[in-house]
């Protein structure tokens, strides 16, 4: 059996007894990073064999897991933070277990994307998330420049994963695109940090062009309120 386990997106109370359970009973644990894995299990006093499992050992890596399961063990697969193959590796090791006809058991837990939504004071009835935006300059825009015909057919609030390092760009893209709107910016959610703000994109440039953006962002907004 492969569990996907939610782990915390910053405070480490944040995480269930289900969750606990699952880590505590299986064979092993299938991991992005064994020092952010460690973080979390030396919390909880669990000792486990870890997998490696990312971007850039995933086709390595993954015949040997999926062997493992094969064999009757049971597994679980953890992110770096919040549910696992939400912007995070795991996908493929789902799918392969799926078309083996092995067990997959979802665990509910927290999700950095529905934190902020509800945070945010946007309306939540209707989201579209939409991950990391695509790298390359022209995707990136092109992508941006489609959210208005899909907000014409339904209402929807915004939901996009940011980097630091690509913050101001992603900023200037969506004003450039969408003009100088209302954003919802929120970070370090659960943590002693946590901060979420509503500004025009060009306050937010402001603000960063002075201070440099640190930790992981997401935003939101929602193209009605214009």
């Amino acid at each position: 059996m492969l569990y996907i386990v939610p782990t915390p997106i910053g405070n480490l109370k944040d995480i269930t007894l289900r969750a606990l359970e699952v880590l505590q009973s299986v064979d092993g644990i299938i991991c992005e990073d064994t020092r952010h894995a460690c973080i979390l299990l030396n919390h909880y006093a669990i000792k486990k064999p870890l997998l490696v499992l990312n971007d850039f050992n995933e086709s390595k890596n993954l015949p040997q897991i999926l062997d493992k399961l094969k064999e009757g063990q049971n597994l679980a697969l953890i992110s770096d933070a919040g549910t696992p193959l939400i912007s995070d590796p795991g996908y493929k090791l789902v799918r392969e277990c799926l078309q083996e006809n092995l067990e997959v058991d979802s665990i509910p837990g927290p999700t950095a994307s529905i934190t902020a939504l509800t945070l945010s004071g946007l309306p939540p009835d209707k989201f579209l998330f939409l991950g990391y935006l695509p790298e390359k300059s022209g995707n990136r825009k092109k992508l941006l420049e489609n959210l208005s015909a899909i907000h014409n057919i339904i209402n929807t609030t915004f939901i996009i994963y940011i980097a630091p390092h690509k913050l101001l760009r992603t900023l200037n893209d969506l004003k450039e695109i969408i003009g100088d709107k209302e954003v919802v910016l929120a970070k370090e959610l659960t943590k002693i940090h946590q901060k979420v703000s509503k500004k025009v994109v060009s306050e937010f440039l402001n603000e960063f062009q002075k201070s440099k953006p640190k930790g992981e962002y997401i935003l939101l907004f929602n193209l009605k309120a214009y």
